[in-house]
């Protein structure tokens, strides 16, 4: 799995919140609404979520832990460097189109 840049991640995130701030003291003006919709949309890419609330946590968690912890997380283990190039037993390999 790829993980975007913890730069990219808190460069978006504080552009979401401080949108978000701006959205709640004018929530009546479509151009800030927009934009700050827009905002959300990005995170959400970004982190893989469908709400910019889930995607702007999950960000916040990201900038706070290691690669392997937020790997954890998402219950994907990261692979041993051993086991990176090794190809899987040849009955792994079969197809099941072939039992």
């Amino acid at each position: 799995m790829l993980l975007p840049a913890k730069a990219e991640v808190a460069r978006q995130l504080r552009r979401y919140r401080a949108w978000e701030r701006v959205m709640l003291a004018a929530p009546n003006d479509r151009t800030v609404r927009a934009t700050f919709e827009d905002s959300g949309y990005t995170l959400c890419v970004l982190m893989g979520k469908r709400c910019a609330r889930e995607a702007a946590d999950a960000a916040e968690r990201y900038l706070r832990t290691n690669e392997v912890t937020c790997l954890e997380e998402q219950d994907e283990r990261p692979r041993p460097a051993a086991a990176v190039g090794r190809r899987p037993p040849a009955a792994e390999r079969r197809s099941p189109a072939g039992r």
